[in-house]
């Protein structure tokens, strides 16, 4: 039998309806829900959830309750563009002048997200590692640099702007494919008026207009830098040095959101090693048994995209890479998967689509809602990059090796990710949708531009001080918001939208009891836990310990 009864909390009166129920001996009193401020108003709204009950179930207490489902929801490129713009993630730059192609600003909740990404990258890759160490370089660098790495000569010839003698339509044509392909509308392009186009952006400095380029790549700074790193650093062979920083590429067709752009960051180390080293005592059996899809360079020659599930151990039975290489492709992989992004390929680059750096590269490819697209590489770099400086400054590049008492120039292994790309592809698996088609973005706790949300219920001047008080309690460590407007379900529809994990809500027994309710996001369950604890509890949960396992399991109808 249920049966309406009145609380009073400071002063305040409070209607629940509530249901006796026999455990044993005894004899508990269940909230079924909260009822309002009045009399009237109580008896109106149990009446209503007495209906739902009878005819649905939904006693949440003791019968069937709400199960949340969620569901990957397919979203278009377009479609994923405007709802960034729409929740404050990625706007065109210099919107209000119809914006720039190519170019874009990450807003309010896309720079905590991007930065918390590129955090944890640096995290995993360099603070993690005892070998590794970081570096910044400047953006803008000197012609010399560029010239001896070889970008001016190869960097530029690989791109032409042909135009569609049919639709009038220009685009961008890789070189390996001029005359042999055809416009998507079934025209053909005037090959006779194919242009190269420059891929780096020239600029001038100083008031003689000295010539100067805008970096392509990081990876130039850390090679320059070589000799000074490494004398400064007093790090040994085998090491890496790592940097995440923007890049520039004067893109035909910047296109696919941030996918193609003309800036974007680039994420990037080489790891430097002794060129007569073969074996890593890094490599370990979790690198051997990392499993992934691989396309290799023969299945591509027959004019076919079949993939084969692989370990990276067979890639070295076959001679494939050697074992640094297999080291930093499968700390790669381990990564990805760490994001949540288990669909990613690895494709074989085949010997004519090299680039002229490098002895064998590794595409790691995501399934976009574009097509599956390169969205980080590993490539065998050699000593290229040290001979190419080495030649053109007349510095020597050689380091003293400890082990082998002599000079060496090393050679190098290169992990580099488009640090976008990655966050347009966290963005497209964590998109879904509940059984209601409202958006949840199931963004990993750590990663979330807000890590919690906090709500005081009742609208009460003590409510909002013990709300205000978590709050600033929980800044000190996480980027935390205070919301007070709104239905308590439509502030949980706010913050799962944009990928929230946790919700903290101030009821009417928090006073008294000195404790609160944290609701995950995914699940749309809820514990409850002291205010002393909270803190410790939440961090447990960012971490990525289950937050249902940290507290006292609430069950609740609201989800």
């Amino acid at each position: 039998m249920a049966f309406i009864v009145k609380s009073k909390v400071y002063g305040k009166d409070y209607y629940y309806l509530r249901k006796s129920k026999r455990e044993g001996n005894k004899v508990k009193s269940i909230c079924l829900g909260y009822l309002g401020k009045t009399r009237k108003e109580a008896e109106k709204k149990a009446k209503v959830l007495l209906e739902r009950i009878e005819n649905k179930g939904i006693d949440h207490k003791e019968g069937k309750k709400e199960v949340r489902v969620l569901k990957h929801e397919k979203i278009s490129i377009e479609d994923l563009a405007n709802f960034c713009k729409r929740k404050g993630f990625v706007f065109r730059s210099s919107d209000i002048y119809g914006g720039f192609a190519g170019f874009w600003d990450f807003g309010p909740l896309g720079v905590e997200l991007f930065n918390n990404l590129k955090n944890d990258w640096w995290n995993f890759f360099v603070q993690q590692k005892e070998n590794m160490i970081g570096i910044e370089s400047s953006i803008i660098s000197h012609p010399k640099v560029w010239e001896a790495s070889g970008h001016i000569d190869n960097f530029n010839v690989n791109d032409y702007l042909v135009t569609c003698l049919k639709c009038k339509k220009s685009t961008k044509v890789d070189k390996p494919d001029l005359e042999k392909i055809k416009c998507d509308c079934g025209g053909e392009y005037d090959w006779s008026k194919a242009q190269m186009v420059e891929q780096m952006f020239r600029t001038r400095v100083g008031s003689n207009k000295e010539e100067a380029f805008l970096r392509g790549e990081t990876a130039q700074g850390i090679f320059t830098d070589f000799k000074l790193i490494q004398q400064t650093s007093r790090m040994r062979l085998p090491f890496g040095v790592a940097q995440i920083g923007r890049c520039f590429r004067n893109e035909i067709a910047p296109r696919d959101f941030l996918f193609r752009s003309r800036e974007f960051h680039i994420g990037e180390f080489e790891f430097f090693i002794h060129p007569k080293e073969t074996k890593c005592n890094l490599l370990e059996k979790k690198h051997l048994n990392v499993k992934f899809r691989f396309l290799d360079s023969e299945t591509q020659k027959k004019a076919s995209e079949e993939l084969k599930e692989v370990k990276i151990k067979e890639l070295l039975d076959k001679n494939k890479l050697e074992e640094w290489h297999a080291y930093w492709l499968a700390e790669q992989i381990i990564w990805f998967k760490n994001l949540g992004l288990n669909e990613i390929k690895i494709r074989e680059h085949t010997k004519d689509e090299l680039s002229h750096y490098s002895s064998a590269t590794f595409d790691i490819d995501y399934e976009y809602p574009f097509g599956s697209k390169e969205v980080a590489g590993n490539a065998n770099r050699g000593q290229f990059d040290l001979t190419q400086h080495q030649k053109a400054s007349k510095e020597s590049m050689e380091v003293f090796d400890e082990n082998t008492k002599e000079k060496i120039l090393p050679r190098v292994i290169e992990p580099t990710f488009g640090i976008e790309r990655v966050f347009l592809a966290l963005l497209t698996k964590t998109y879904t949708k509940n059984q209601k088609g409202e958006v949840v973005l199931r963004l990993p706790a750590r990663l979330a531009p807000i890590k919690a949300a906090v709500f005081p219920i009742v609208k009460q001047l003590e409510f909002e001080k013990i709300a205000e008080q978590v709050v600033n309690d929980l800044k000190k460590e996480w980027n935390v918001i205070y919301d007070k407007s709104g239905s308590i379900g439509r502030r949980y529809a706010r913050n799962d939208e944009i990928g929230t994990p946790f919700c903290i809500t101030i009821d009417a027994d928090s006073p008294r009891k000195k404790d609160v309710t944290i609701r995950e996001r995914d699940s749309g369950e809820q514990v409850r836990v002291k205010l002393d604890k909270l803190k410790e509890i939440l961090k447990k949960a960012i971490e990525g310990e289950d937050i249902l396992k940290l507290g006292k399991l609430v069950n609740t109808r609201k989800k």
